[in-house]
């Protein structure tokens, strides 16, 4: 993709779009908000519903033509922001039906190869998504070794993150890291060799600074609190997620603070729970992608969808939440 025009005529599929589109009913009409916009697949299947106005971010400027010629094309009815999920307050007054998230790595990102989030080139070392402070190179050339450990440990679920650190500390001693290439060569000469496991043996340092640069954990918590206040009583919030920490944050939302959540404390009326609470009773389902989905878009193969139901109640801020993942937060936070 070296163009405007290549990007348009960009191939993308948009994950469990079937699934999406049945739980929110768009046939229904409705005002949406799709908060991570990418290759426009969410919005032009909603958009050919009439009764349907969609609003849509995205961080990612590459977006823009795919945007701009949406925007033209349902000038009534479309509008794009490029902002982040925290972002999300600004951009819509009233309130909206369904909200809807589609995280991690969009195809047109992954499939740049200069924008070094794949360990498959000798690109920049970049993995910036847009509106960022720093990028990849920044943080492998200055973190300190204690600080690379524990982001990809944790931010990664790294088993091997000490090594990795240690062999980036001291290659950089001699020379500083540039490059993905050059990346890729100290997370193999660090890792033992695995030959059952499947999964490239850069995948977890790859994704513990991808979101660390990003700050994709603090944007998703801010994101999905904001987007909770943005809907009506019965509107939805749909979120597809990715990897473990993700949809563990997702479920923990979804399910503390929802109607059949237990009392935090048998000293706590019941009723007063359960008016405060952001969303109507949770069944913690979670659905999958289909054989047949996989098979034409493998990079679905990870994905988890969950859906809540917003309740009638006043919206009240759910301070448990940044309490509870405190701890990836302050990570994070760390400067560069």
């Amino acid at each position: 993709m070296n163009n405007h025009t290549s990007l348009l005529e960009f191939s993308h599929f948009p994950v469990m779009l079937n699934e999406v589109l049945k739980i929110s009913s768009p046939s229904k009409g409705g005002r949406y908000i799709d908060c991570t916009f990418g290759g426009g697949g969410y919005s032009k299947e909603i958009l050919k519903f009439t009764k349907t106005h969609v609003q849509a971010i995205d961080r990612d400027k590459k977006v823009l033509p795919i945007a701009k010629k949406l925007e033209r094309k349902f000038p009534k009815r479309f509008k794009f922001y490029q902002k982040t999920f925290s972002q999300l307050d600004s951009i819509s007054n009233g309130y909206v039906d369904t909200v809807i998230f589609d995280l991690g790595l969009s195809s047109i990102q992954l499939d740049d190869l200069n924008r070094g989030f794949s360990f498959k080139s000798d690109k920049n070392l970049n993995m910036c998504m847009g509106l960022n402070k720093i990028s990849a190179l920044d943080a492998v050339n200055n973190l300190s070794e204690f600080d690379l450990k524990t982001i990809i440990k944790i931010l990664g679920e790294e088993k091997e993150a000490f090594k990795i650190a240690k062999n980036i500390v001291k290659y950089r001693s001699e020379k500083k890291i540039l490059n993905t290439a050059e990346l890729v060569q100290i997370i193999e000469k660090s890792k033992k060799k695995n030959y059952f496991n499947k999964i490239n043996p850069c995948t977890k340092t790859f994704q513990a600074l991808r979101i660390f640069v990003n700050k994709e954990i603090s944007e998703l918590i801010i994101g999905i609190i904001n987007a909770t206040k943005k809907l009506k009583p019965g509107g939805k919030i749909l979120v597809v997620s990715f990897h473990s920490l993700e949809d563990r944050i997702i479920k923990y939302f979804f399910t503390n603070f929802s109607a059949n959540k237990s009392r935090p404390s048998r000293y706590l009326p019941e009723k007063n729970f359960v008016d405060n609470a952001l969303f109507d009773n949770y069944t913690n389902r979670v659905l999958r992608p289909s054989k047949e989905e996989i098979s034409k878009n493998n990079r679905s193969r990870s994905a988890k969808l969950r859906f809540a139901i917003r309740s009638k109640n006043k919206f009240e801020q759910p301070g448990g939440m940044l309490k509870k993942f405190k701890k990836l937060l302050d990570l994070e936070a760390i400067n560069v």
